[in-house]
């Protein structure tokens, strides 16, 4: 309500990674005790792919590497709660560099989790049908856009 001008959607920047058994790395949001992949807004100064690597080394502890990009979605066009703000979602795939201690204070825990098991997310920042999505996309070699 504050802004003013051409209404343009915010970018929420995600990275999906995975280890060796295809568990994927999901962090507790501190805001609402639920789980979601690392990342969040994207910050001016930095692309995509760079503000998705410090999300996840904020957020999780963990260092990685872009690999590729896997899914560019627009939120409203899923099973997201409404927001005020509409927000197109990138999904990195990501590759563990090296691992460290979680520097921010947005999440409060760390785990990998099999695809097929995945505790309570946070619905605003990634569904559980997005992340079985983002495994097939990463076992296949694709991409998705909507």
């Amino acid at each position: 309500a504050r802004e003013e001008g051409y209404a343009n959607p915010k970018i929420d920047v995600r990275c999906a990674v995975f280890d060796d058994a295809g568990q994927v790395l999901l962090v507790r949001e501190v805001a609402d005790g639920r789980w979601s992949l690392p990342g969040g807004w994207a910050d001016i100064g930095a692309s995509p792919a760079e503000n998705a690597m410090r999300e996840v080394r904020e957020e999780s502890g963990y260092n990685v590497t872009i690999t590729r990009l896997l899914a560019v979605w627009d939120m409203p066009k899923h099973e997201h709660p409404p927001s005020v703000f509409h927000i197109w979602k990138l999904v990195f795939l990501g590759k563990i560099t090296a691992q460290g201690e979680i520097s921010g204070g947005e999440t409060d825990a760390v785990h990998f989790f099999p695809v097929g098991e995945l505790p309570p997310l946070s619905p605003g920042r990634i569904l559980p049908e997005q992340i079985r999505r983002l495994d097939e996309l990463r076992r296949n070699g694709g991409m998705e856009f909507d």
